[in-house]
């Protein structure tokens, strides 16, 4: 036999009764809450901070003025030594001036003629003799004792001038072998003695070229 609940313990049947009583509780309440006084009281005061105004102002461009350069400085007094003082010439400014007047000028000095300086020749009617010969030269020419211990011979080579007198200038070394015999060929050389070359009869500067033997015996 089932078993069958009884009207007051089957809760189906009294939902919608619960339900409509909690609707009309809740409308009751949102009535009451709308009817409420919700005015703020007017004693509350909200005081606010005072604050500082900053003032902005304007700032102006300044202009830049440019400074002029110093003055240069003055120059340093040079103390004179000499402290006499000069005088001042008198000058005769009435002084006349004659332009037809004649003045007398000194002559001007003679002309003075450099003599041309004598021609040397090469080849010439008749050539310079070498008073004595080349023996007598090579005679007065000592050989250099350097050049004996070294065993230094040959020729050297000297080129001289023969002057109008026959004396010898100019004398230099075209070719020579050293060892003391180069200074020794010059030195005999120099003491030469030649007559002098002609040139149409008159006596010539004459270029000339020597050879000095020195041979070890």
């Amino acid at each position: 036999m089932a078993l069958r609940k009884t009207d007051e313990a089957d809760l189906r049947q009294r939902y919608p009764i619960y339900v409509e009583i909690g609707m009309i509780i809740t409308l009751s309440l949102l009535i009451i809450a709308f009817n409420l006084d919700m005015t703020v009281n007017d004693s509350f005061d909200v005081q606010l901070m005072d604050q500082e105004v900053v003032q902005m102002e304007e700032i102006q461009q300044t202009e830049q003025i440019e400074k002029p350069p110093p003055p240069p400085r003055p120059p340093v007094p040079v103390e004179v030594p000499n402290d006499e003082v000069l005088e001042d010439d008198e000058l005769d400014l009435d002084a006349f001036l004659d332009i037809d007047e004649v003045v007398d000028l000194p002559p001007p000095p003679p002309a003075v003629e450099e003599e041309p300086e004598p021609e040397i020749f090469v080849i010439v009617e008749e050539p310079p003799q070498l008073i004595g010969g080349l023996s007598g030269l090579q005679a007065r020419i000592k050989y250099p004792e350097i050049a004996k211990k070294a065993g230094v011979e040959g020729r050297v080579f000297v080129q001289f001038i023969v002057d109008e007198n026959g004396n010898v200038t100019d004398a230099v070394i075209t070719r020579g072998i050293g060892a003391g015999c180069d200074e020794e060929a010059i030195k005999g050389i120099l003491s030469a003695k030649f007559t002098p070359g002609r040139q149409r009869g008159k006596a010539v500067k004459v270029k000339m070229s020597l050879p000095v033997t020195f041979k070890l015996k």
